[in-house]
Parts: structure tokens; sequence; C-alpha cells
């Protein structure tokens, strides 16, 4: 199923992060993980936020995936379902 992560990164533990120069390992690390098909970076509500579009393939992979950003950078995350133009479109097709 293809899902939208959003994950609201704490500051200060971010600014931590940043200091230590482990940033890039650290991202490079959950861009494997994930494996998404969209990443993207901003601020959301006044922190620092990742947004991602990937497939899991079942709800288990929701700890392992997740508990880096719940750990590292004291994360609040977000799943939520959603489809391309193509889902949508086989979706609206099965109306009736």
């Amino acid at each position: 199923m293809r899902v939208l992560l959003q994950a609201h990164l704490d500051t200060e533990r971010t600014n931590e992060v940043l200091r230590s120069g482990k940033m890039p390992q650290l991202m490079k690390e959950i861009m494997e993980a994930f494996k998404p098909e969209a990443s993207y970076f901003g601020p959301d509500n006044g922190v620092r936020t990742m947004f991602m579009v990937f497939d899991m393939q079942d709800t288990s992979q929701m700890p392992p995936l997740t508990e880096q950003l719940f750990q590292t950078f004291g994360a609040k995350v977000d799943y939520t379902p959603v489809m391309n133009l193509e889902d949508l479109q086989k979706g609206m097709s099965q109306l009736k």
C-alpha cells in the first residue's frame, strides 16, 4: 500500500544531530530503509518535517522503519494511505 509518512522532527534533538555531523549518514540510512518513491523536506507547523511516499508491504514494517525517527530525532510520525492518479482511476472505475 502506498503511504505518506510525515515526520515532524524535534528541533533540539535535530540540532544536536546536525552539530554532530551525523545528519548526512543518518538521512542516507533512512532513505535506504524507506526506499521512497518521493521525499520532501521543509517546515510544517514551525518544525523541520520529512514527507515520504513509499510502498508499505505490511504494517509490521512500521516499528523498524519508524524507530530511528523516534529515537534519534524525537519525531512525531503520521502515516496516511495515499493514491497516485493511476490508483485513483482504478478505484473510480470500480464505482457503480
